[in-house]
């Protein structure tokens, strides 16, 4: 089973600010998206399915990110995502955005995921199935800091 997750993407022009750049907010839309559908096609994952038939989803409690170079409109960006950290109640999901050549790194992006359930709004713990997949899939990393991961990248 892959632990990286990579799909293409295209920066789209009403999605950019006045220098043709990626507005910074868009970055997460971008991100949160391209983990969305990697999910789906690699781990069979639909979100909004399992919160329908589960009651249980997960929400974003935190994010850390760094623009490091821009993305600019109509360019294709590679992103890549990769669960770095789980536990009972939570993910941390690490995000990064290339250029085309997966040479340049445009940004990066920690999500700290917390598994919550719909109706109590509480953290609930992740059922087993969950777990032994991210046992799986986990991609631990050396970097104990996101800024220390900044300058490993």
């Amino acid at each position: 089973m892959k632990t990286k997750l990579s799909s293409q993407h295209k920066v789209r022009f009403q999605d950019c600010d006045p220098f043709n750049h990626l507005n910074n907010a868009k970055y997460i839309d971008y991100f949160i998206n391209a983990r969305e559908d990697q999910l789906i096609e690699h781990y069979n994952i639909d979100v909004f399915e399992m919160a329908k038939t589960s009651g249980n989803n997960w929400v974003v409690a935190s994010n850390q990110i760094a623009y490091k170079r821009p993305a600019t409109a109509m360019e294709k960006v590679i992103i890549d995502s990769q669960l770095i950290h789980y536990a009972s109640k939570n993910l941390i999901v690490e995000l990064q955005m290339w250029d085309e050549s997966h040479s340049k790194l445009k940004a990066l992006m920690w999500v700290n995921f917390v598994y919550i359930n719909i109706s109590t709004k509480r953290a609930t713990d992740h059922n087993q199935a969950l777990m032994d997949l991210f046992r799986q899939v986990c991609l631990p990393i050396e970097a104990q800091n996101f800024e220390a991961r900044i300058q490993q990248i």
